[in-house]
């Protein structure tokens, strides 16, 4: 039985920093010691002040009302959260065997085995979210973490939102945007299996299908549906991406009348058993290297981190509330 996390208040002093394991827009991610229990965690430090400027403060708080109410085996969860003169922390689990972004550059591309394992975590973890009425906008691999068993967490909410039906804010990270949000329609959780079906993609292939060293390129390629499948990519899996890179969201994977019992039901996973897989009873095809519970090998460092991820976007106009 998956417990619930018990959210607990701490302070700065509680901690002790081990080690910076990557920076973004306002925050600071690091590897922490409880003092007290000698866990090793996350931290991860917000500015207030860029907050502010920003004027992210309602994002912040989605991102905090979520992963303290989220209670899966796939998602990310709290276990304290604490503010000062300066950040705002949000304590998580660490992961140690890393983010798929880095164990896919690694290795180019994933076995079909792996990849589909994974996916199916993220499937079970989407499925989830959204019956909790939460759409998460940044579906990726650097925002997928490996534990040191082999199983997924899906994480990082900071464009996350609970939602009743559409949307309009323009975020996510350009390789993985839905058309639709591209096109400021107002969308709503079919983006998140559009996501879904790149991540997949990108497993498989090793690059995203809609890539251009060209911004307005690759958009344009996102609108229409331009993109190709290597002929040596299983065709069951092909069916599935092409079923979930659908540039009309009514007629995606997902949305349809059946719902995720679509994209469950499809031939790729005929093999997938996934009442085993929701209380992790098959052995994971690949378990990570992990020396000790604070190892943070499978981290690159920090400064390659800023190099090689990928960038985020979010804007905002006068009509849409994030």
């Amino acid at each position: 039985m998956y417990s619930n996390p018990v959210i607990t208040t701490k302070n700065a002093e509680d901690y002790e920093i081990l080690k910076t394991l990557g920076k973004g827009g306002c925050s600071t991610i690091f590897l922490a010691r409880d003092k007290i229990t000698f866990e090793i965690l996350t931290i991860k430090a917000i500015e207030k002040e860029e907050i502010v400027e920003k004027k992210h403060i309602k994002q912040i708080l989605f991102e905090k009302k979520i992963l303290q109410s989220v209670n899966f085996p796939f998602i990310t969860t709290m276990t304290a959260g604490f503010t000062d003169n300066v950040y705002v922390y949000f304590v998580i689990p660490f992961e140690s065997g890393g983010e798929l972004f880095t164990l896919i550059r690694k290795s180019r591309s994933l076995s079909e085995t792996l990849a589909k394992f994974y996916a199916g975590q993220v499937v079970l973890g989407v499925e989830y979210l959204h019956h909790c009425s939460v759409i998460h906008r940044d579906i990726k691999p650097e925002n997928i973490f490996i534990s040191r068993e082999g199983y997924l967490k899906l994480g990082d909410f900071g464009f996350s939102k609970i939602i009743e039906s559409r949307t309009w804010t323009l975020c996510g990270t350009p390789e993985y945007l839905a058309p639709e949000i591209i096109l400021s329609k107002g969308y709503s959780f079919a983006i998140d299996w559009w996501a879904t079906g790149v991540l997949i993609y990108e497993m498989t292939c090793g690059y995203t299908p809609f890539y251009s060293s060209s911004k307005e390129k690759q958009y344009d390629r996102i609108i229409s549906g331009s993109y190709k499948i290597p002929d040596e990519v299983n065709p069951a899996c092909k069916a599935l991406i092409r079923s979930l890179l659908v540039v009309d969201p009514t007629k995606r994977y997902g949305s349809l009348k059946d719902g995720v019992y679509d994209i469950k039901n499809a031939k790729w996973f005929s093999d997938i058993d996934w009442s085993a897989l929701l209380n992790r009873k098959i052995q994971p095809p690949f378990v990570p290297e992990v020396q000790n519970e604070g190892d943070a090998e499978n981290f690159p460092e920090c400064e390659d981190v800023r190099l090689k991820k990928r960038s985020m976007c979010l804007y905002e106009n006068e009509f849409a509330e994030f």
